[in-house]
């Protein structure tokens, strides 16, 4: 069974964000990135541990970003990657980059593809079913559990309430959060052999986007934090009330 993992690029959380371009654009200067934490965490981590268990036999990785991706993916192939994938564009357009991944994975034989939910970043949660329905294949969204048994996908995932399992012919979909899998970390040998290991380079057909930004906004900035005794409870009660405005 092949498995293919999409992985994608994001600031890391800590990281304070400025504004360039009239607020049109995010600077990159000082900016550390990271593998987003549901595509890493859950999206990978199953694929490996799949084919630890001897139900899948390969797992491929692919992202879509210029040069500057490399080390996000080359920490994919660490943590257990057999080979990885670049689509070289640019986009924070979900559709532009669903169709750059299914562009190459028509024909290629993957069996199952897991990705994260949604990105940090952007939150869009919508790659993964455009990414399917540009395949032409099903998609399974919001798993807490992916088993394999033979052609057939078990899916638990999460629902309004509670949850749900899912039966699914092969090839699929399947977008992945908190409780798929157990996190883990690259050991040396890993990084040191993701290193020298080849990241295939595609040049993409040019795919036009169906979204454009416009403009960011930054949140407004905290207020201060207002000390209260816990002899004064009159005063408490008042701030709740006029600055508050919770009681």
């Amino acid at each position: 069974m092949k498995v293919l993992v999409c992985i994608s690029q994001v600031p890391d959380t800590s990281t304070k964000i400025v504004l360039k371009n009239n607020n049109t654009a995010i600077s990159s200067d000082g900016v550390t990135y990271v593998i987003n934490p549901y595509d890493e965490w859950y999206a990978l981590i199953r694929a490996i541990e799949l084919k630890e268990s001897g139900i899948a036999t390969q797992v491929h990785l692919i992202t879509v970003g210029s040069a500057n991706v490399e080390p996000v993916i080359r920490k994919a192939l660490a943590l257990g990657g057999d080979e990885a994938v670049r689509i070289d564009a640019d986009s924070n357009d979900p559709y532009e980059t669903a169709g750059y991944i299914a562009e190459y994975a028509a024909g290629a034989g993957y069996d199952l593809i897991l990705c994260g939910k949604e990105s940090i970043d952007y939150n869009n949660g919508t790659t993964g079913t455009m990414l399917a329905g540009l395949l032409d294949i099903d998609y399974i969204g919001f798993a807490t559990g992916i088993q394999v048994e033979g052609n057939t996908a078990v899916v638990t995932r999460e629902i309004e309430g509670g949850e749900e399992t899912d039966v699914c012919n092969l090839p699929v979909v399947i977008s992945c959060q908190k409780g798929v899998a157990e996190a883990r970390i690259p050991n040396m040998r890993g990084i040191m052999a993701a290193r020298t290991r080849p990241l295939k380079v595609v040049m993409p057909t040019k795919i036009a986007p169906l979204t454009q930004i416009l403009a960011y906004e930054l949140p407004p900035a905290k207020a201060g934090i207002k000390l209260v005794s816990p002899d004064n409870m009159d005063e408490l009660v008042a701030l709740l009330h006029t600055e508050a405005k919770v009681i």
